[in-house]
């Protein structure tokens, strides 16, 4: 698994390529944690190149938008893949995620535009 991250004002996107299960969680387990120290806790995750996620994924991803919550911002995903999104739909979890097809379709729903 390969991470990029990168800040656009206060909103901390991450984007995930490669398979992101048990074997691979940590390091965004751990990036994710950092995101969302001090509030507000904005982040997009981009899941345009993962292919496979587990539970131990989906358990990240849920304690992150837990803990975004609880610093007053959001965890948004965005770029599922039908597998990927297939696994969402099966758990019900696409009606707990805001998903979005793009990265910049995310990052807008937080009323970013280019060049702020």
């Amino acid at each position: 698994m390969e991470l990029a991250t990168r800040d656009l004002g206060n909103i901390k996107v991450l984007a995930i390529a490669g398979s992101f299960d048990t074997f691979t969680a940590s390091p965004a387990r751990q990036w994710l944690e950092d995101a969302t120290k001090t509030p507000p806790a904005n982040v997009v995750v981009d899941l345009t190149d993962v292919q496979f996620l587990d539970s131990t994924a989906l358990s990240i991803l849920v304690q992150g938008m837990k803990r975004s919550r609880e610093r007053n911002g959001e965890l948004r995903l965005c770029g599922l893949q039908q597998p990927v999104r297939m696994i969402f739909e099966l758990t019900r979890l696409d009606r707990v995620f805001e998903i979005f097809p793009s990265e910049e379709e995310a990052v807008r729903a937080y009323g970013y535009q280019p060049g702020d």
